[in-house]
C-alpha cells in the first residue's frame, strides 16, 4: 500500500480540528494547575502561621485549609479529567491518521473516543466551576458584618 502527498494532506486536514480542541484542552488544564498550585502555596503559608499562632487564629487556619483541601481535590478531578480528554483526542486524531491512511472503518471508533472526550472535558469543567463555587462561598463566610457596606 503506498500514501500519495495529496492523501497525507487530506489526513492532516482530517486531524487539524482535534489539534485545535487539543490547545483548548491544554489551556484549561494550565489555568487548572495554576489553581492548585495557588491552593497548595496558601495552605503551606497557613500551616506554619498555625504553629505560632493563638488558639483563635490557630481555629481560623485550621477552617481555612479545610476549604483549601476541598478546593484542591476539586481541581485534582478536573485535571484528571482534562488529561483524560487530552488523551482521548490523540487517540482520536491517531485514528483519524491511521483510519484514512491504512483504509481502516474506524468511524464509530473514532465516534465514541470523541464523545468519551466530551464527556470528560464537560466533567472538567464541571469541577472547576464547583471549585469556584466553594472559594467565593468561602470569601463571604470569612467577611465580617463590619466588612459589608
Amino acid at each position: 500500500m503506498e500514501i500519495q502527498l495529496g492523501d497525507i494532506g487530506h489526513i492532516i486536514q482530517l486531524a487539524i480540528a482535534p489539534v485545535f480542541l487539543l490547545t483548548g484542552v491544554g489551556t484549561n488544564l494550565l489555568v487548572l494547575t495554576n489553581r492548585l498550585a495557588r491552593i497548595i502555596d496558601r495552605s503551606r503559608v497557613l500551616e506554619e502561621r498555625i504553629d505560632t499562632a493563638t488558639e483563635a487564629v490557630q481555629s481560623e487556619c485550621e477552617a481555612e485549609i479545610d476549604i483549601l483541601f476541598r478546593r484542591a481535590h476539586l481541581v485534582n478531578r478536573a485535571i484528571t479529567l482534562s488529561t483524560t480528554c487530552a488523551l482521548l483526542i490523540c487517540v482520536v486524531i491517531a485514528a483519524l491518521f491511521l483510519g484514512d491512511a491504512l483504509g481502516l472503518r474506524l468511524a464509530t471508533f473514532i465516534a465514541m473516543l470523541f464523545v468519551l472526550a466530551m464527556l470528560a472535558l464537560i466533567g472538567s469543567f464541571f469541577y472547576l466551576l464547583r471549585e469556584i463555587f466553594v472559594a467565593t462561598a468561602s470569601l463571604s463566610v470569612r467577611r465580617r458584618p463590619a466588612d459589608r457596606r
